[in-house]
């Protein structure tokens, strides 16, 4: 499936957390809702990135955004990674790939020479009617806190 674009609706859906409870996307109309898709928990980027977010989140919490970090792990791995780095948002576990898919990030990936099927770190920031207000492709993990709250305060989050 193709990426959406920038004004267009987040496509919504069902996951589960790190502590087994369902999350639907719609739950959150009315707020900012940074949705960040990752490669896999306790991998070296995908920590830094979590990190960070964790690192910034009193600001995300400021602003009233909430983080919704998605890969393809367990909830149980989930539930490993957010304890082992104290992270206090939520991790959605999409271990059909089933939302990877509606938002197109699941694809062709480059790795030392190797070229294999995954997850792309990939965010999408949807504002409070449902509308994706921003993707951020090739995600810097160490960057991408700090970018999604600047462009939070430039949207008059």
């Amino acid at each position: 499936m193709k990426m959406p674009k920038t004004g267009s609706k987040a496509p919504d859906f069902t996951l589960s957390d790190q502590d087994g409870k369902e999350h639907l996307l719609s739950d959150y109309a009315g707020k900012w809702v940074l949705l960040y898709f990752y490669p896999k928990d306790d991998t070296p980027g995908c920590t830094i990135e979590a990190c960070t977010i964790r690192d910034q989140f009193k600001d995300f919490k400021k602003i009233g955004a909430v983080v919704l970090g998605v890969s393809a792990d367990s909830a149980a791995s989930h539930k490993k990674f957010a304890t082992k780095f104290e992270l206090p948002f939520i991790l959605l576990a999409d271990v059909n790939k089933e939302v990877v898919g509606k938002y197109g990030v699941f694809g062709e990936k480059k790795f030392m020479g190797r070229t294999y099927m995954g997850i792309m770190r990939t965010s999408f920031l949807i504002d409070p009617k449902g509308k994706i207000a921003k993707v951020y492709e090739k995600v810097k993990p160490e960057l991408h806190a700090t970018e999604v709250i600047a462009d939070l305060k430039a949207f008059g989050a």
